[in-house]
């Protein structure tokens, strides 16, 4: 068996309809994952994301160039490879006609589990992801969040070595997500390899031990967050909070042109790129005779890089 979880090599997918120009939707990417982490695959809307991943989990063909899980390749060993993964992506259906229940043990069943371990597991899965009080329901009656848990609980009923998991938290409060984020850690210590995607930056932040950004289909930078902040060497978020918001605060911040500026209330937050000698500076002018109640300067965020690179990407094709 390989020792890497995932290996690409020039993976290209190209979408093409009659009278419109062909979509170049992944665009010779290569890269490989090591098994035993999750893996963080990140990228603005229409980035590539949902195609690399169908093309992964062998729901789609590339156009041109091989990948491979755990050494199987998606196009020639089709089985192969769907028998080593489980995947909960966004056009992922559960039964809809049957109740929660049985979406777990149906699925495990169709995994070969016997019938008294899936019981087992489906038992302790409906009480992990709080599916208790829709237990009997059909999955077409539960609400879009609820049917998101359904999905995210049943890949937890197999052993896989690979899980691919596209947008997870949807749907989900705060204290469950942070159980199942706590459960994704206990599978990779199992050996378990993940492929994660979000929006939510900071759940990649916290989760994920390898990053991939991705725009435009192609590679925009890749490595742990540590390196990757190194990207972003003088990136500041700055955060103020004021008894009363300055009338004319926002067009005095509007001429340090932020990477991303925000107002709440009376607190304004945004993040430069700058010398560090000036960032004390900046603090004092914005804060000059005005009653300043919080001042909070940090380095840069994994939001922080996503969006310069992300953005310097777009102003270099513009």
């Amino acid at each position: 068996m390989s020792e890497f979880a995932l290996e690409v090599e020039n993976l290209v997918k190209v979408y093409a309809s009659r009278g419109k120009a062909p979509i170049r939707a992944v665009d010779g990417m290569s890269f490989r994952v090591p098994r035993g982490i999750i893996f963080g695959l990140l990228g603005p809307n229409g980035a590539g994301k949902s195609s690399l991943l169908r093309m992964l989990s062998t729901l789609t063909r590339p156009t041109e160039g091989t990948a491979k899980i755990l050494g199987y390749e998606v196009v020639k060993k089709p089985i192969e490879v769907r028998k080593r993964i489980s995947s909960v992506i966004q056009a992922t259906a559960v039964e809809l006609f049957l109740s929660v229940k049985d979406n777990l043990l149906t699925y495990a069943r169709f995994q070969g589990l016997n019938k008294a371990v899936a019981a087992r597991r489906a038992d302790a899965l409906i009480e992990e992801f709080q599916l208790g009080s829709e237990v009997d329901r059909k999955v077409q009656d539960l609400s879009g969040g609820f049917r998101r848990r359904v999905q995210v609980a049943k890949v937890f009923m197999v052993d896989t070595p690979v899980l691919f998991l596209d947008e997870f938290s949807t749907g989900m409060d705060p204290i469950l997500k942070r159980q199942v984020m706590n459960l994704l850690r206990a599978e990779v210590e199992k050996g378990r390899t993940i492929i994660l995607t979000t929006q939510i930056l900071s759940e990649a932040e916290e989760l994920c031990d390898d990053i991939l950004i991705i725009n435009r289909g192609k590679q925009s930078a890749r490595g742990e967050l540590n390196a990757l902040k190194q990207l972003s060497r003088g990136v500041y978020d700055i955060t103020l909070a004021f008894d009363r918001l300055p009338d004319t605060i926002q067009a005095e911040i509007a001429e340090l042109t932020p990477i991303r500026f925000t107002v709440e209330g009376n607190t304004i937050e945004l993040t430069l790129k700058i010398e560090e000698s000036r960032v004390m500076d900046v603090v004092s002018a914005l804060s000059r005779n005005r009653h300043v109640l919080r001042v909070e300067v940090r380095g840069a965020s994994l939001e922080d890089i996503f969006v310069e690179l992300t953005t310097r990407e777009g102003k270099e094709l513009a």
